[in-house]
């Protein structure tokens, strides 16, 4: 086995899988046999509000449906805490992180009172930027408010991108890509409910399981952006990334969990076979015409 290549999946246990995981899961899976290198699931369970026990089964059914194996035992991230709270520790007392005490109302009532200034707020990939309202606290007021309100933590983009400097990372479809972590702002790195977020959790996880090409949607590139930062300032390697396009429904929709009738549990209860899907997946381009049972 070609332990230098390395790839995974990484699903989150809150819903079926459906047809777009599989066609991620498979180009994951086959990039890694077909280099004789390793396979890996790992659950990105950090959302307590959302994860459901049932799901964790319910995947590795669903992949092995598909006629997909991994090696050795799937990686829960709701068990690994202590590392990402420790590297959030590393940023900390680097001064790359500050507290937000900020709720997502709070956040949207003054980025609309901001709307109508002569220079609107600034935006990015998934709209409107953080406009930065704690990270102008003193001291003095972050430890006063520390001690007695919920709090997560921001990463200062504007230190964080000057100290790591020009980045770029090699991506399969587009080449090298110059990185920009700028367009999202101070992105959080650990929520009120959990010590890390997706960002941070992500970067440590690749790193400690030696991921060494990830390969994933097209939704996720403008991410790559902030891992390629997270990368460079913790000292972490960077993989090699494969976005693929997304899997779409006749309408050119991005399908969703909620898209039920494509749900891989739909599909095989409609009598269609894994080996089916996973031949319809791996054509080029796609055929998921004929996988649909309400068709």
């Amino acid at each position: 086995m070609n332990e230098s290549v390395t790839t995974r999946f990484a699903p989150s246990p809150t819903g079926r899988l459906h047809l777009g995981h599989a066609y991620s899961a498979i180009r994951a899976h086959d990039f890694a046999r077909e280099n004789g290198g390793r396979f890996l699931l790992r659950f990105e369970d950090i959302d307590p509000g959302r994860v459901r026990p049932e799901y964790y089964d319910a995947i590795e059914e669903d992949l092995a449906w598909l006629g997909l194996e991994w090696d050795g035992e799937p990686v829960r991230q709701s068990r690994r805490l202590p590392l990402y709270e420790d590297t959030l520790e590393t940023l900390k007392m680097r001064g790359l992180v500050y507290p937000c005490f900020c709720t997502r109302k709070e956040i949207a009532a003054e980025i609309a009172a901001s709307a109508s200034a002569p220079h609107p707020p600034p935006s990015g990939p998934d709209g409107a930027l953080y406009p930065g309202t704690c990270r102008h606290l003193s001291e003095a007021e972050r430890q006063r408010r520390m001690a007695r309100e919920p709090h997560g933590w921001r990463l200062d983009m504007g230190e964080a991108a000057a100290l790591a400097g020009p980045l770029s990372w090699e991506d399969a479809e587009a080449g090298l890509v110059e990185a920009t972590p700028e367009i999202h702002g101070d992105v959080v790195l650990a929520r009120k409910d959990a010590p890390t977020s997706y960002h941070l959790a992500v970067t440590v996880d690749d790193a400690a399981q030696g991921i060494s090409d990830v390969v994933r949607g097209r939704d996720l590139f403008e991410a790559t952006h902030v891992h390629r930062l997270l990368q460079a300032l913790l000292g972490r390697p960077t993989p090699r990334y494969h976005h693929h396009a997304l899997i779409a429904d006749g309408e050119g929709k991005r399908l969703a969990k909620r898209d039920d009738a494509r749900s891989l549990l739909a599909l095989r209860e409609a009598g269609i076979e894994g080996g089916e899907v996973a031949a319809a997946l791996r054509a080029d381009p796609p055929d998921i015409s004929i996988l649909s049972p309400a068709d």
